[in-house]
């Protein structure tokens, strides 16, 4: 059986890289593999396992096919290795770290995707924001406010699991695969009745 491509966002300071790390080894046991993507941060300091290439490199990997999808936010461009098709094909299930702006052109390229929605209660996020000092107050206002818009969006998108991590990781870590479990036994042998995944 092919693998399920599980698309993950979530807004900046809502600890995509905190759960995946913290998720990385069960996930590798149940052979989901989690893609490594490629950014053009430069000279910043990088809060993920990723590969950094520089606006040249990037454009030129982009239009060489090397990439899977790509895509461009605040000022950065991402990329996700073409590798990832080979995976699924060989029925990995893969996790790729994506961009909230570019999940319908995903849902394009990958129609049966499993996005999942990572999100933080508003005060918690904005002390994350604040912890990690990369932003101004005003700049950090306005990530709250586009967190705040997209997932009043995405409550309205049947297709879109949330999962909150406002609080404890292992907490996260643990609805998270009580998410993918629910998929793939949905899967494998749809249930007679509509079964409502953790969020």
């Amino acid at each position: 059986m092919r693998g399920r491509l599980i698309y993950l966002m979530g807004p900046s300071g809502a600890g995509k890289d905190s759960l995946l790390d913290a998720a990385r080894q069960r996930l590798a046991a149940r052979g989901c593999l989690i893609a490594r993507r490629a950014i053009t941060r430069v000279g910043r300091t990088l809060g993920e396992d990723a590969e950094v290439l520089s606006p040249e490199a990037f454009a030129e990997c982009e239009q060489s096919g090397a990439f899977a999808m790509s895509w461009r936010a605040n000022g950065l461009a991402y990329g996700i290795p073409r590798q990832i098709d080979d995976w699924l094909a060989a029925g990995h299930d893969v996790l790729v770290n994506g961009s909230r702006g570019y999940l319908e052109a995903a849902r394009r390229r990958y129609p049966e995707l499993v996005a999942v929605l990572l999100t933080v209660e508003p005060d918690v996020l904005h002390q994350r924001l604040l912890r990690r000092g990369r932003e101004t107050a005003a700049q950090i206002d306005a990530r709250l406010h586009r967190s705040a818009q997209f997932t009043d969006v995405a409550t309205l998108d049947e297709r879109l699991h949330l999962l909150d991590n406002s609080g404890d990781l292992g907490q996260a870590v643990e609805r998270l695969f009580a998410l993918l479990g629910y998929l793939r036994e949905a899967a494998q042998d749809p249930p007679q009745t509509p079964v409502e995944p953790v969020a």
